[in-house]
């Protein structure tokens, strides 16, 4: 489903965008832990909710946003301002609203088939939070 054309990606819905870029965000938390040779799953997962809680995925799109294309600040602030149908469970509403902007911005890159662009925001991300 990579490369989506232009205009139906600027109009899908931020919550479609949040749905998959979660998914594809998580694969590549799982890739990166698999890396630092972590192999037993407790541990794993506890890793792995380092990089993927609300907190951090908030803390990454606020610090990488100045860093963002115009575009991207763009469909950052539409999916940050959307009014979503589900609360967060672990966190307050505006990180939440940060986190899905994040989660929204990873879908966005993975459906435009930006595979340059969505490597540069996986790494940052990981320097951010491998740093907090």
């Amino acid at each position: 489903m990579a490369d989506m054309d232009a205009a139906r990606l600027q109009n899908l819905n931020p919550a479609a965008l949040a749905y998959i870029g979660d998914a594809v965000y998580e694969l590549a938390v799982r890739e990166r832990i698999l890396e630092q040779g972590i192999s037993r799953a407790d541990k794993m997962h506890k890793r792995a909710t380092g990089y993927v809680c609300a907190y951090a995925q908030a803390a990454v799109i606020r610090t990488v946003f100045n860093e963002l294309t115009e575009r991207e600040q763009a469909l950052v602030k539409r999916c940050r301002n959307y009014k979503y149908h589900s609360k967060a469970k672990n966190a307050d509403p505006m990180t939440y609203k940060w986190a899905t902007a994040f989660e929204s911005l990873v879908g966005y890159l993975y459906l435009s088939g930006d595979e340059q662009r969505q490597a540069w925001l996986h790494e940052r991300a990981f320097e951010i939070v491998e740093t907090m």
